[in-house]
């Protein structure tokens, strides 16, 4: 029987198979390399995307945050407007009531009375003065209380004042007073 020997063949195909496959582990490899590297500059494109989109929104909400900043202080400085402009109204709305105690302070003031010191506080008038008389007082009295304009009045007390006459005899003609009374504004008609 002859032989043949077939190693040789053998031996040369499985080399071709050895460089084939090679070949195409090279390929596959270079793809795969090729695949990550375009994959790995998708992805980093997306974050620095991403990133500029972060900061941009960061500086407009930082510029929100100053624009807040602003209206807050616009705010603050609109009730402190409108705080002093309450003040100035109500000062310009109590300016004629003023002239209205004084002058009816005046009408109830009967005669042989002077007053000496009027002290207002809050909504109370404190009055000291000099009358001739204990009944003259007593008129005072009952004139601020008939007053539209004054209510409730005090006596906190009332003390004789000695006086001399021409020859420098002393006489007890004077009372010193001092009295409260509180201020009532009075309604006008129709002004519900």
């Amino acid at each position: 029987m002859t032989r043949i020997n077939l190693l040789p063949w053998r031996e040369k195909l499985r080399e071709e198979r050895k460089k084939a496959f090679l070949i195409t582990l090279g390929i596959v490899v270079g793809i795969a390399g090729v695949i990550l590297f375009v994959g790995d500059r998708i992805v980093n494109s997306g974050i620095s995307a991403q990133s500029a989109r972060n900061s941009y929104l960061k500086e407009q909400i930082a510029g929100l945050d100053r624009e807040l900043a602003e209206i807050r202080a616009l705010r603050e400085q609109k009730e402190a407007i409108n705080e002093r402009m309450a003040v100035i109204e109500d000062l310009q709305g109590t300016r004629p009531i003023i002239v209205r105690l004084f002058d009816e302070l005046v009408r109830t003031l009967p005669e042989g009375v002077y007053y000496q010191l009027v002290r207002r506080t809050d909504n109370s008038i404190t009055l000291e003065g000099v009358a001739e008389s204990n009944s003259r007082v007593s008129a005072l009295m009952r004139s601020l209380d008939d007053s539209e304009w004054f209510a409730d009045p005090d006596l906190r007390g009332v003390s004789a004042v000695p006086s001399s006459d021409a020859q420098g005899i002393q006489q007890n003609g004077r009372n010193q007073f001092e009295l409260t009374v509180n201020v009532t504004t009075p309604t006008l008609p129709g002004a519900e």
